[in-house]
């Protein structure tokens, strides 16, 4: 429903935004239609543009198939830290961006245009891998969801089996203590959910969370959450600290427990889980654990948390639809529209803040007390050290935090401290519609306004010209009154800066004597000696001149 006064076209799905993703410093908008926009840094090709300059404002990403019969639509994206993933309707992965660990999964350069990710058309599901005579029948894999996390990237297939690649954690028992990541450009499965269906996924830097049903299918209820990776700061969730290289199931959100988990999120080196009593979809509570060094656990403290706590400050009766982490803050938004944020600057990301961390959420207003909450929200999504918003049914986009680079989208690169309004829709889009309308009428108009301008632009030159004239016959006449050329502003004098009606020439000649030191008075009076000598020699021959015709006047007459 559209906010009150505001006109909608319901019909427009290509101006509807139904996902939003946000990277390090870069935004993805996914529309109706199955367009993706992006704006931010460009660094590294993760805009998709084409190129590594940055954008202030969305801007339309071109999707090259090889069938140019059929328009690439997407379906859902992701974005990681410098790379970004989407998904199409046919189940085929593109990627685009840093590619150094792998993570567009292809072993090449970064890439500036989204590219196919053809190791998905090769592949057949896990479970089908390691049965010759299945492997033959067996249905071509379809990619149905994706996630990107810091430097990897994950996919759920259409069996529910998980899959990963790019910078990620190893599978293998490693030795005592140590941890590193391995590097891999092809996605490789992971075996551990066999019978069983993977329904969500998120990663952070070295860690991974999904949410697995405990039966061969999802069934209401029936998700599990298993955690593995790097633990140094408890961000598993398991209570210690300690490296798994397997996928362990977290006990707060186990098969026994009184809460399911339905939503999950990582930021660096921490994890937010959002439950709902079993049976009950009216309460939910928001969990974290991990780092928490700059209150992104929400738990009013900075320590660490190796088991999962709940996050006090968030009212009870509020539905919790969307939750994500950025570096090192955390936001959540309600069905009604309330948006918390808390972590590093206030809960904005920002690290040149006024240094003040939230350690406990804090609400973020649409309008000040006025109206603190958005309507009709549908998702958050948290960068490094910005939020967007997506709210009104799609509509409208809201940001805020870090802004340089034009990461918030509202044409600007300076921080926000409250939400601002992206620039959506796209202005290109606004264009094209106009032209649909009234071609003509755009056409008549341009072409008047040009004329405007041109005229504009003579006049400007004539007076520039004027100018320049009027400022050398003014440094003339200082010259002549003060001894020296006029210099810039400073050699104005109050009583002209006033009224050009009260300026008094003999009391700013008196003012600038008194200022004068003995030197300066003596170059003065050289000056004006010379000039008073030359205005005398002057007078003298327009005398003699005058007395001349004045004798051969009466010559003249004289003689007739």
């Amino acid at each position: 429903m559209a906010e009150a006064g505001i006109y909608v076209d319901s019909g427009s799905i290509s101006q509807k935004v139904i996902a939003v993703a946000a990277g390090e410093a870069h935004t993805l908008a996914l529309t109706g239609d199955g367009s993706v926009y992006s704006w931010g840094r460009g660094t590294f090709g993760r805009l998709g543009a084409g190129s590594v300059a940055d954008r202030l404002f969305p801007a339309k990403i071109e999707f090259n198939s090889a069938d140019t019969r059929k328009r690439v639509k997407i379906v859902e994206l992701s974005a990681g830290a410098y790379h970004s993933l989407a998904l199409s309707d046919d189940g085929s992965v593109w990627s685009w961006g840093h590619n150094t660990y792998g993570q567009l999964g292809v072993n090449g350069e970064n890439s500036m245009v989204p590219s196919l990710v053809q190791v998905f058309h090769e592949l057949h599901t896990p479970s089908s891998i390691t049965n010759e005579s299945i492997t033959k029948t067996a249905t071509k894999l379809q990619i149905s969801s994706i996630k990107a996390g810091g430097m990897m990237s994950l996919a759920i297939d259409n069996l529910g089996s998980l899959w990963m690649w790019g910078n990620c954690p190893p599978q293998d028992t490693l030795p005592e203590g140590e941890f590193s990541l391995i590097k891999t450009f092809t996605p490789i499965p992971i075996w551990n959910f066999h019978g069983q269906t993977v329904v969500k996924v998120a990663c952070g830097n070295e860690h991974i969370v999904a949410l697995v049903s405990y039966g061969e299918k999802h069934k209401g209820d029936n998700l599990v959450c298993y955690t593995w990776g790097s633990n140094n700061h408890g961000q598993l969730g398991l209570g210690d600290t300690e490296i798994r290289t397997t996928p362990k199931i977290v006990k707060t959100f186990g098969q026994d427990s009184f809460y399911t988990a339905y939503e999950v999120a990582c930021g660096a080196f921490h994890t937010c889980v959002l439950t709902k009593q079993k049976g009950d979809m009216v309460k939910s509570l928001c969990w974290t654990f991990g780092l928490g060094d700059h209150g992104q656990l929400g738990q009013g403290t900075i320590e660490d948390s190796f088991y999962p706590k709940i996050v006090e400050g968030i009212p009870e009766n509020e539905w919790l639809i969307s939750v994500d982490c950025g570096l090192f803050h955390t936001s959540v938004v309600s069905s009604d529209g309330y948006v918390w944020s808390w972590g590093m600057g206030n809960g904005l990301g920002l690290t040149e803040s006024d240094g003040v961390d939230a350690l406990t959420p804090r609400l973020i207003p649409c309008n000040g007390l006025k109206c603190p909450y958005f309507q009709d929200p549908i998702q958050v999504a948290c960068g490094a050290a910005h939020t967007v918003l997506l709210a009104n049914g799609g509509y409208k986009l809201w940001s805020w935090g870090r802004g340089r680079s034009g990461v918030l989208g509202n044409g600007q690169v300076n921080d926000f401290f409250a939400p601002s309004l992206v620039l959506w829709p796209p202005l290109e889009e606004d264009f094209k519609d106009h032209e649909k309308v009234d071609a003509e009428k755009d056409s008549r108009e341009i072409i008047k306004i040009k004329k405007e301008l041109n005229d504009a632009m003579k006049e400007i030159d004539l007076l520039n010209s004027k100018l320049s004239t009027m400022e050398h016959y003014a440094n003339i006449l200082h010259g002549l009154i003060f001894g020296r050329p006029l210099e810039e502003d400073k050699d104005v004098v109050m009583s002209l800066k006033k009224s050009l009606n009260s300026f008094d020439v003999a009391k700013e000649w008196e003012n600038m004597l008194e200022g004068c030191d003995y030197g300066k008075l003596v170059h003065l009076e050289m000056f004006y000696g010379k000039m008073l000598a030359g205005v005398k020699d002057k007078m003298m021959k327009v005398k003699i001149k005058e007395m001349i015709m004045e004798c051969l006047k009466t010559s003249k007459s004289v003689h007739h």
